[in-house]
């Protein structure tokens, strides 16, 4: 039975993102107390801008908050741009660090990346790790998820997890998460 409530946040808004597709196989890569669902999406969150914040916290802004702030856990799966994280995806995190209770305070974390080349989209994380740090995320440092030459480890077309190594990896995270996440919560 499913007791722990965690959110899965994708950095890319691309119908046809690696890091989407990862995300869509988290669930049936979980261990069975885990139930992972998609957080609303960060795209209508507006430009992060004081004046807007003091005239109050726009919709989208408190909806994706508050799907946060009700996880017992995040997972984020996210591409990396220009060797840092999507600009979308921080400006989501800052808009949340304004709030009187940031929805990631002592929330535990863990990170994912598929990217085309080598390294997986190990910068990026290295940056989103430096941003978590600084909103007080309790963040899974291993073991980590790098899916590199993401092209060959999805299905051509409908973009299934193929590469049974990259399952395992995931896998693996995922129970460590699991461990990760009572830790930090006091759910046994």
């Amino acid at each position: 039975m499913a007791d722990l409530n965690i959110v899965s946040i994708c950095g890319s808004l691309r119908k046809g993102s690696f890091n989407g597709a990862l995300q869509r196989a988290l669930p049936s890569l979980a261990p069975a107390s885990m139930k992972i669902t998609p957080a609303p999406a960060w795209a209508d969150i507006p430009i992060y801008n004081f004046d807007v914040q003091s005239a109050g916290f726009p919709a989208p802004v408190n909806v994706w908050a508050d799907a946060i702030r009700k996880a017992d856990g995040v997972i984020i799966v996210s591409p990396e741009y220009n060797w840092t994280i999507p600009g979308g995806l921080k400006n989501a995190i800052d808009w949340t660090s304004r709030m009187k209770e940031d929805p990631f305070k002592g929330k535990p974390v863990a990170i994912q990346s598929c990217a085309g080349g080598l390294l997986g989209g190990a910068r990026m994380q290295y940056h989103l790790r430096q941003s978590l740090t600084a909103v007080e995320s309790v963040i899974l440092i291993r073991p980590e998820v790098y899916v590199n030459f993401s092209a060959k480890k999805f299905a051509e077309g409908s973009l299934e997890l193929i590469d049974q190594p990259t399952k395992d990896m995931v896998k693996l995270q995922l129970e460590a998460f699991e461990k990760f996440v009572r830790k930090h919560t006091g759910k046994s």
